[in-house]
């Protein structure tokens, strides 16, 4: 049977998992959000780019090579984006969730001796 100290220890260990968790959910937010932004910079500067370079073709045949180029590059950094998110995503889930397992680890190793 486990002593009231014993289960109040307990239950602060626990509040300390889920808070240092939390701190590192929004840790890695703030970075997903900071992937998201220079994404969303870096697309923004191709669009003037691509305006500026439309606005220099000669020729039809020029503009739709031009916009095919340009629709290509625009996949290719969009597919690099997501795969940098979702890699940063589950090392953020895999951090956050370590406190918390750790904390289920106390609790089977000091209930599990208790049953």
């Amino acid at each position: 049977m486990q002593t009231a100290e014993q289960l109040v220890t307990f239950g602060q260990g626990n509040v300390e998992a889920l808070v240092k968790s939390s701190q590192i959910v929004a840790n890695g937010m703030q970075d997903i959000s900071k992937l998201m932004a220079a994404g969303a910079q870096a697309t923004l500067d191709d669009a003037m780019s691509a305006f500026r370079a439309m606005t220099n073709v000669r020729s039809f045949k020029d503009a739709a090579d031009l916009q095919a180029t340009l629709a290509r590059s625009a996949v290719e950094k969009a597919l690099t984006q997501s795969s940098q998110v979702a890699e940063t995503s589950f090392k953020v889930a895999e951090q956050a969730l370590a406190p918390i397992s750790g904390r289920l680890s106390v609790a089977m190793q000091s209930f599990g001796k208790a049953a």
